[in-house]
């Protein structure tokens, strides 16, 4: 079995947030990580040791993926890992009052923005017979919640690491998806700050009684990319803080907790 961190690990969105800590744990485990993000780098190389792409990158747009991915290869060597991290959140309006225009950004930024570095860098790792996928989901892809374009965009992530997973696994590719629950995030904390989340509500939903961190994420992720994951493909990994099992136990009167 070839050891995949010979090559380079592309992570995008990886400026802040989750993408970040996969960035910093991946460098740690031996990748030679280079991070894409639409935020303007300023430094070619980050304090944690891997490197940042020169110039802003629009994860939708697939010439510009295609472009990047030639100039990673020339100065990296083949990528043979991939981290689709890049995302935005959704907008918490009603139906009625959701504009159109902000329901296409989450469906292009979090579903197209998945799918097109998948399409450019699965496409090489097949021809090659060797690399691992890693798509960020999210637990609200997996259960209700008043975000009417990035929720489905989130569960049509779940499923695309599905058929993407069948349609290269013969090749040698593994494609697995990670959902995270409510994690302790800038973007989160800007949701904290407009009031449109409460901390505490979230964090008593949880089984284990708190929001998740990011390297917790990034860890399961680095795992989901290594060979020791190496017969898994297909998944979809919850890290939730145990939010999935315990939000149902509100209609029962929430979560027993020992005094």
């Amino acid at each position: 079995m070839t050891d995949i961190t010979d090559g380079a690990l592309v992570v995008t969105g990886g400026l802040s947030g989750i993408g970040a800590a996969v960035a910093a744990a991946a460098t740690v485990e031996g990748w030679r990580v280079v991070v894409l993000d639409r935020a303007a780098p300023g430094d070619l190389h980050s304090p944690a040791g891997h490197t940042i792409f020169p110039e802003p990158v629009d994860v939708t747009d697939a010439e510009t993926v295609a472009r990047t991915c030639d100039a990673i290869e020339k100065q990296h060597g083949p990528i043979s890992g991939l981290v689709n991290a890049a995302g935005i959140l959704g907008k918490m309006h009603a139906p009625q009052r959701l504009a159109l225009s902000d329901w296409d950004r989450e469906i292009a930024v979090d579903l197209r923005g998945t799918f097109v570095p998948c399409r450019e860098i699965g496409g090489r790792m097949a021809r090659r017979g060797n690399g691992a996928i890693v798509n960020v989901a999210s637990v609200v892809g997996m259960t209700s919640a008043p975000v009417h374009g990035y929720a489905p965009a989130k569960a049509a992530v779940i499923h695309l690491t599905a058929t993407l997973a069948a349609e290269w696994g013969p090749s040698g590719v593994r494609v697995n998806c990670v959902s995270p629950g409510f994690t302790d995030t800038p973007a989160l904390q800007k949701g904290f700050a407009a009031g449109a989340l409460d901390r505490d509500t979230l964090s008593k939903a949880a089984a284990l009684g708190r929001l998740v961190r990011a390297q917790e994420v990034a860890a399961a992720i680095v795992w989901l990319l290594s060979d020791r994951a190496s017969g898994v493909t297909g998944v979809n990994l919850p890290v939730d803080a145990g939010f999935l099992v315990g939000q149902p136990w509100a209609a029962y009167g929430g979560l027993r907790r020992m005094s």
